[in-house]
């Protein structure tokens, strides 16, 4: 990528816009975006450079701020021929990241037909598979033959999102099969479409949430899909490349909440920094009022705490070890649900799973806390002459916050996805700090059970 950034620089150096245009149309689509993110104060001007289609290509991988920050900056004519020629799923896209006034005066730069989709297209919710679909498909009707098909597919294909499949609807527009274009390639002229069909067919739903159809492409193997309207009236298609970027930005979003922090929705090095300040701060003073109760529990157990001092030594290992085993559950559920592989109806078998996980791993931990106070006793006095008592408080603490700290990070993300609330924001800094108040009453109330006249 240096040489071609070195090349641009000297063109631009050059202002040799002819060299310049000549060398940009021959680079691959994904250089030029790459290039773009090298040279971004030049990212308008090699979009107006590029020829007309390839400018829409590369304009359409580019993320939202890019795109916005460009389209400020591109001439008039530019701005209307690239609106115009954009696909409509990705022009929707676009104008549902754009404010109300910018997305109103480029819409004046469509036509009434493509005006009336946008319209029509943002009409839906923003998060539902509406916003992805595109128009431009191919449907053919169930009577015609392969002969008519292909002759349907020279015309309109060109204006069609993709054509490897076809989509069979009757006079109403209800969508009632779709057949991959080789299985029409591989059959007789005179073969009736009604022939071709195998009634499998997998459709969307235009209310259906975009996380959902992310799901059906991966379950399913497919490079599009038909989406419907209550009364399976066929209404647009989803193709798998608008499905791999919303899965991207879903899972940088799931990660940045798992991280403890509300989703940028931009990259890090654009976002204001103002901005960044404020996505974090919430869930950072919500983890610090949080991990105030911590003094509040050590403080109920103060006496416990005087008379056998020996015990806050073992404080942090207590609380880290459960909020590891919450983080390590919650991340785990949390990426199981977001692939499909867990819902809400398996609470139950999630939750038996972690039982015995969490108590095979509290046990692990347990026995080598024992074990570590019982080889410290042979070289140190330290923990007295009751340090069994000690060790077996540590090892029964460990394998109570273990097994509590397991279940408690495998439940919350089914909890909240129950009341309707987003799984990642149980992100594991949450799950560590609720851990790290219940451990501690879970150690000393089993440290005064164990210790009860004798240290206590």
């Amino acid at each position: 990528m240096k040489e071609v950034v070195d090349q641009i620089e000297l063109l631009l150096e050059q202002e040799d816009d002819k060299q310049l245009q000549e060398y940009l149309n021959n680079l691959n689509i994904s250089d030029v975006e790459e290039l773009i993110g090298e040279l971004p104060e030049y990212g308008p001007r090699f979009i107006e450079t590029l020829s007309l289609n390839r400018a829409v290509n590369v304009f359409r991988i580019l993320d939202s701020p890019t795109q916005e920050r460009i389209i400020k900056k591109l001439s008039g004519q530019k701005v209307a021929d690239l609106i115009n020629e954009l696909p409509p799923d990705d022009r929707t896209a676009l104008f549902s990241e754009l404010h109300g006034d910018a997305v109103q005066k480029l819409i004046l730069h469509l036509s009434p037909d493509d005006r009336k989709e946008a319209l029509s297209l943002l009409g839906y919710e923003e998060d539902s598979v509406g916003r992805l679909m595109t128009p431009d498909y191919i449907a053919v009707k169930r009577t015609w033959d392969v002969t008519r098909v292909l002759s349907h597919i020279r015309r309109y294909g060109k204006n069609s999102e993709t054509i490897d499949v076809i989509y069979v609807i009757d006079e109403n527009g209800v969508l009632l099969d779709d057949i991959r274009i080789r299985e029409i390639l591989l059959v007789k002229p005179e073969t009736k479409v009604s022939d071709l069909m195998d009634g499998r067919l997998i459709a969307l739903s235009a209310s259906d949430p975009q996380e959902e159809a992310i799901n059906v492409f991966r379950m399913n193997n497919r490079v599009a899909l038909p989406v419907v309207d209550n009364e399976n009236i066929l209404l647009g298609i989803v193709t798998v490349d608008d499905i791999l970027w919303i899965a991207n930005e879903e899972y940088t979003e799931d990660i940045q909440k798992i991280g403890g922090t509300e989703a940028l929705e931009e990259p890090y090095l654009d976002i204001n920094l103002f901005r960044l300040v404020k996505k974090r701060v919430g869930w950072l003073i919500i983890l610090f009022l949080g991990e105030m109760l911590t003094a509040t529990a050590m403080g109920f157990f103060e006496k416990a705490i005087e008379k056998a001092v020996v015990l806050a030594l073992f404080i942090p290992l207590i609380i880290s070890s459960g909020g590891n085993s919450g983080s390590q559950a919650s991340t785990l559920i949390i990426q199981a649900m977001a692939l499909g592989e867990v819902t809400v109806t398996d609470w139950w078998r999630v939750m038996r799973r972690e039982l015995i996980s969490g108590l095979m791993l509290g046990l692990t931990l347990g026995l080598i806390g024992f074990m570590r106070i019982y080889i410290w006793t042979l070289f140190s006095p330290i923990y007295g002459p009751h340090w069994i008592l000690v060790g077996l408080t540590v090892g029964c603490a460990l394998v109570g916050v273990v097994l509590w700290g397991s279940l408690a990070g495998s439940m919350l993300p089914l909890i909240l996805k129950r009341l309707g609330a987003d799984p990642a924001t149980s992100s594991a800094p949450f799950v560590a700090t609720l851990v790290d108040v219940t451990g501690l009453i879970i150690y000393f109330t089993i440290a005064v059970i164990l210790m009860r006249g004798v240290l206590l």
